[in-house]
């Protein structure tokens, strides 16, 4: 591209989706080809660094976004300007700073009010014990620094309508005053003749009786103690403020007039039952998110104030939030962005590994340089409702991915005669012991050792200079230490030093195979009958010999896997979504009551998402209702299953099927509850993707298209170590840019791009496809 063509890019064309993860920051970017005179190509480009490197730059997204800027617009710009982003059109991010900060116990200190009487309720919390057997049983601190009671009280009375027991019955006006009531004794006909306080509807639907209304001036006596004492940030839970928010509501009122910078009010960040959950989210909120909109303040800084300007003209900035949606800053929280960094991988292989006609279910893997990330997709996203993180249970949506701390800077390690993989993590800084900064060994290294990684093709941004290649004999020194006190150690036979080697590249592989496991078999899936969709920057290396654990045949790997992450962020979709509370037993009575609510709420949700911009036919609804027995306290948020039309919507009987998938039984004599209502609506980024990988394979077996190409090809030979065989001193290296859709490379193979290696073992095949390489064992 010349320099004439260079500043044909128009404004407002460039987009630009960053993730920073715990090694390394990923950014995506694409941008019109001025060469297509119809304007419809778009070039894009991938630019990888560390996400920390304090001696080069204070921010890696901000780096990320400076140099595709400079690539695209061919001009020079030093490090530190305030960039200019008439160019940009969004930008989009993905974050582990909150993770990382609830990780590390480095949040925000942020003081807790809660009714009077409940002071210690977070700190005893649900008494659920992990280590049962644990003789030394640590219990996490609370994420609150101070507790204030506040002398407030409202109480339940009864359901605004019982199937099972009339007499428990409370009924209401159209303005929600009493008409009839349950006194304890009897009817009187008019109301509640016992007890103080007023009776009113609560948004679920019950009947709360007010017994202690907050004296205001009392609690900013409090509030100002507090702001004085340096606390900026506050939680306020109450008893039963899901379904009566006005208590909560006033006094985060008041605490904003006080000064107070950040309040999260249970009530309006998780309109949910259950106290304990509602309350350590809402301390999660006020420890996480001050920390979020901190490291916010300092990235929007590095750019003209045009970024924070928010008019239609400006670019746009979003933010992949846990349950994979795009939100806006406005929307964006530290309880959203617990997964946001894993999230944007998910939908990346989701949207690019389903083929609806097929319906293979797929098994996401991320081998990132800190953690591998584990997920799975049948058709829609995965989604839960409560989790626990670093010993915090937290209430929020969330999709389904479970952790394991293996990457490629998982430390080695030799203990009491077993190899160790982890959980100790090299980071970024320093790193594996091969970036150059006095790390420990780690995956990484063992991979270099073995030939998985090719010092010459691997991005040189190591040392001081940021040009260096990886240092193979750092990591060979201290491996050779290594083997030789574990041959000490041993034993039995001496063991050689590739078999030391790849034996911790053995203990790594299980230990990411063991959340696939939980996931599917643990769940009554067949691992076998799935597809392995492998990515993150060392998952190419990992890949076919975890599928071969798992009796897995056939693997897919994203032509931008090592930075799909960033990718997902260009695919992914707007979301909003409204919920409110029910408590409403689902009967023919009250349905009509829950469909209507659904309406009012869909029609919000359509609403909002126009005025996003998106047309009708790119919104998409899912309606749920969080359904459970009475009498237990385990409820599980469902869609209605598939209509036909003129149908209604059956949500009992989704309900009870998903009920017998995860219980194994249905409590049939119990009524069905329904504690909340929730409409999600989707604003589609893309109509449609094009063909699925499984379509082009078919249509490049049916035309007959495939054909293997011989290894006389390759662009290098390398000698590489492989499981049973040992090594293979020729192995061919093939460069990904330079093969063709439709040929295949069998193994023992290399395949390689600027920023991934991906190894093929003896008797695989890799067939190239447009955006894919599929992999079959």
């Amino acid at each position: 591209m010349t320099q004439t063509q260079l500043q044909e890019i128009p404004d407002r064309s460039i987009r630009i989706c960053a993730d920073r993860g715990g090694t390394f920051c990923d950014v995506h970017a694409s941008y019109p080809d001025v060469d297509d005179s119809q304007g419809h190509r778009r070039k894009e480009l991938v630019v990888k660094l560390l996400s920390q490197d304090p001696n080069n730059y204070a921010d890696a997204p901000t780096e990320g976004i400076r140099r595709i800027l400079e690539i695209v617009t061919g001009k020079t710009i030093p490090r530190g300007t305030v960039l200019d982003t008439s160019k940009i059109d969004y930008i989009r991010l993905s974050t582990t700073v909150a993770t990382n900060a609830l990780l590390e116990r480095k949040g925000h200190r942020h003081a807790l009010l809660i009714t009077k009487g409940f002071k210690d309720l977070l700190l005893i919390g649900n008494q659920s014990r992990p280590k049962i057997f644990d003789l030394n049983i640590r219990r996490p601190p609370p994420l609150y620094s101070t507790v204030v009671e506040v002398d407030e009280r409202v109480t339940l009375v009864g359901y605004t309508s019982d199937p099972l027991s009339e007499q428990h019955s409370v009924q209401f006006d159209e303005a929600g005053k009493v008409i009839k009531g349950y006194t304890g004794k009897g009817w009187d006909g008019v109301g509640f003749a016992e007890g103080p306080g007023d009776i009113v509807q609560g948004l679920s639907g019950e009947a709360v009786r007010i017994l202690q209304k907050p004296d205001l001036s009392a609690v900013e006596s409090d509030l100002r103690r507090l702001y004085d004492e340096g606390y900026r940030s506050l939680a306020i839970v109450f008893v039963h403020s899901y379904t009566f928010p006005d208590h909560e509501c006033a006094i985060g009122k008041l605490a904003r007039s006080v000064g107070f910078t950040h309040v999260s009010e249970s009530s309006q960040l998780l309109p949910m039952i259950k106290m304990v959950p509602r309350g350590v989210s809402s301390t999660a909120d006020a420890y996480l998110t001050p920390v979020l909109h901190s490291y916010l303040e300092g990235f929007f800084s590095g750019f003209d104030s045009k970024l924070k300007d928010g008019s239609i003209t400006s670019p746009r900035v979003e933010f992949m939030a846990s349950d994979g949606g795009l939100v806006d800053l406005d929307r964006f929280s530290g309880l959203k962005s617990i997964l946001s960094g894993p999230a944007g991988g998910v939908v990346g292989y989701a949207l690019t590994s389903w083929d609806a006609e097929e319906k293979r279910p797929v098994i996401g893997i991320d081998v990132g340089g800190t953690s591998t990330d584990v997920s799975r997709f049948d058709g829609r996203y995965e989604v839960v409702y409560e989790t626990t993180t670093a010993g915090v249970t937290i209430q929020s949506p969330q999709l389904d991915i479970n952790t394991v701390a293996a990457g490629g800077g998982s430390c080695l390690n030799f203990r009491s005669g077993l190899f160790a993989a982890g959980p100790e993590s090299a980071g970024a800084e320093p790193g594996p012991a091969c970036y150059r900064k006095g790390g420990p060994l780690a995956v990484t290294d063992a991979n270099l050792l073995l030939g998985r990684l090719i010092p010459d093709y691997f991005p040189k941004i190591f040392g001081k200079s940021e040009k260096e290649p990886l240092d193979v004999e750092a990591s060979k020194a201290l491996f050779e230490d290594l083997v030789q006190r574990i041959n000490s150690e041993s034993h039995e036979k001496t063991l050689e030093f590739d078999e030391i080697v790849y034996g911790f590249i053995k203990v790594a592989n299980e230990t990411m195979c063991r959340p696939i496991r939980a996931l599917t078999e643990a769940r009554g899936y067949a691992t076998s009958k799935h597809v392995l969709a492998s990515f993150g920057g060392a998952g190419g290396q990992h890949a076919c010999e975890i599928a071969s654990l798992l009796g897995i045949k056939t693997i897919l790997i994203h032509r931008y896997s090592s930075i799909l992450s960033a990718y997902g962020l260009a695919l992914a979709d707007r979301a909003y979504e409204l919920q409110e509370p029910s408590s409403t037993f689902y009967t023919p009575q009250n349905r009509s009551t829950l469909v209507s609510r659904l309406d009012r709420m869909t029609e919000q949700v359509r609403n909002d998402l126009k005025e996003q911009g998106f047309e009708e036919h790119r919104i998409k609804v899912e309606r749920m209702l969080n359904m459970r027995f009475d009498g237990t306290d385990t409820a599980l948020m469902v869609l209605p299953d598939p209509k036909l039309d003129g149908e209604e919507e059956d949500f009992e009987k989704a309900f009870k099927r998903v009920y017998k998938s995860e219980f194994g039984f249905l409590l049939d004599a119990k009524s069905v509850v329904v504690d909340d209502i929730k409409v999600r609506g989707i604003g589609k980024t893309f109509d449609t993707l094009g063909d699925s990988v499984y379509k082009q394979l078919r249509a490049l077996e049916a035309a007959s298209s495939l054909r293997t190409i011989s290894p006389d090809k390759a662009n290098s030979k390398y000698s590489v170590y492989f499981d049973k065989v040992g090594r293979v001193k020729d192995t061919p290296v093939f460069l990904l840019e330079k093969l063709e859709v439709g040929e295949v490379v069998e193994g023992p193979a290399m395949i390689i791009d600027e920023t991934q290696t991906i190894v093929v073992v003896p008797g695989a095949r890799a067939v190239v496809m447009e955006k894919h390489l599929c992999i079959q064992l």
